[in-house]
C-alpha cells in the first residue's frame, strides 16, 4: 500500500507556480490577483479562506479578502460580484459557499464572469468541461486528477466507481474520468439510492468516495489492489483534540488501507490539492490561458 501525500504534492506544485510567477513579473507581466468574498462566520469557510490567502502568498499572488456579515442582502452581494467582474486588476475571484439561506447561491454563481470563475462552478465552465473544451475545472476534481497523474496511477480502461453525485465533486469527477484526455476510464456513479452500490465498489479498480458519510467505505467493499481516493471531510466530535473535533473521511482507513495499492489519507490527501488547484486556476486566469 502506498499513501498518496496530497500535502507534499500541493507544496511542490505551489513552489512550481511561485517560480513561474517570478518569471512572469521579472519579464514585466502582471502578478495574478485572487479575491475571496466571505459572507458570515462559518468555521469551515473561515479556515478554508485563511488557507487560500496563505496559498496565494506561497504562490506569489496578490490576494484580497472581502468580508460581509450574514445579513448582507442578495442585491448587495450581486453588486459586489458585478464590481469584481469589471475590475481589470482582478484575475479571478470566488464567493465562498455556503451562503446564508436568504441568498440564492446559484444566482450568485451565474452572476460571476466565467472568465474569472476560478472555482469552475459557472454553467459555461461546467458545460465546456463536460465536452472537453479548455476551461476552469472545479478545484477538488482537478486536484484528484493531478494526484492520479503525479503518482502515475493508470486510469485508462480501468473501472472507476464514484460515490456521490454533487455538482462540486461527483458529477464533474465522473465527466473527467470518462473523457479520453483525462481519465479514459469506465465510470459508474453510485449514490445513497443505488441498489447495487457495494457490488459496484467490489469490482472497481478506482474508488472516489465523495458521499459525505464518515467511514462509509469498509474493507468488504474494496477489492485487493484498488486505488481509493477519499474526498470526505466530516467533522466528528473528538474530546482528545484541542478543537473538540477531528476530520473524518468517507473511508474506514485502518481496515481499507491494507487492501489498496494507493490510498489518500484524511486529512492530508485531497484537501490540500483542492486549494492548490484553485491556485492553478488563478495562474491560468492571470495568463488568460483559456479565454483570451
Amino acid at each position: 500500500m502506498k499513501l498518496i501525500d496530497g500535502k507534499a504534492t500541493a507544496m511542490a506544485i505551489k513552489a512550481e507556480i511561485a517560480e513561474e510567477v517570478k518569471c512572469i513579473v521579472a519579464n514585466g507581466g502582471k502578478q495574478p490577483h485572487l479575491v475571496a468574498v466571505l459572507v458570515g462566520h462559518d468555521g469551515g469557510s473561515e479556515t478554508y479562506v485563511k488557507n487560500k490567502v496563505l496559498a496565494c502568498e506561497q504562490c506569489g499572488f496578490k490576494s484580497t479578502l472581502i468580508r460581509y456579515e450574514e445579513n448582507i442582502t442578495e442585491t448587495e452581494l450581486l453588486a459586489c460580484v458585478d464590481k469584481l467582474n469589471k475590475d481589470d486588476d482582478v484575475d479571478g475571484f470566488i464567493v465562498q459557499l455556503p451562503l446564508p439561506k436568504h441568498i440564492d447561491e446559484q444566482k450568485i454563481v451565474e452572476a460571476i464572469d466565467y472568465h474569472k470563475d476560478v472555482d469552475g462552478f459557472h454553467p459555461v465552465n461546467v458545460g465546456r468541461m463536460s465536452i472537453g473544451l479548455p476551461c476552469f475545472i472545479s478545484a477538488t476534481p482537478l486536484g484528484i486528477l493531478t494526484l492520479l497523474q503525479r503518482y502515475h496511477i493508470e486510469t485508462s480502461g480501468k473501472k472507476c466507481v464514484i460515490l456521490g453525485r454533487s455538482n462540486i465533486v461527483g458529477k464533474p469527477m465522473a465527466q473527467l474520468m470518462m473523457q479520453k484526455q483525462y481519465g479514459d476510464a469506465t465510470v459508474t456513479v453510485c449514490h445513497s439510492h443505488s441498489a447495487t452500490l457495494k457490488e459496484e465498489c467490489r469490482e472497481a479498480d478506482i474508488i472516489i468516495a465523495a458521499i459525505g458519510r464518515p467511514d462509509f467505505v469498509t474493507a468488504d467493499m474494496v477489492k485487493e489492489g484498488a486505488v481509493v481516493i477519499d474526498v470526505g471531510t466530516t467533522r466528528v466530535p473528538d474530546a482528545s483534540r484541542k478543537s473538540g473535533f477531528r476530520l473524518n473521511g468517507d473511508v474506514k482507513f485502518d481496515e481499507v488501507a491494507p487492501k489498496c495499492s494507493f490510498i489518500t489519507p484524511v486529512p492530508g490527501g485531497v484537501g490540500p490539492m483542492t486549494i492548490c488547484s484553485l491556485m492553478k486556476n488563478t495562474l491560468a486566469a492571470g495568463k488568460k490561458e483559456f479565454y483570451k
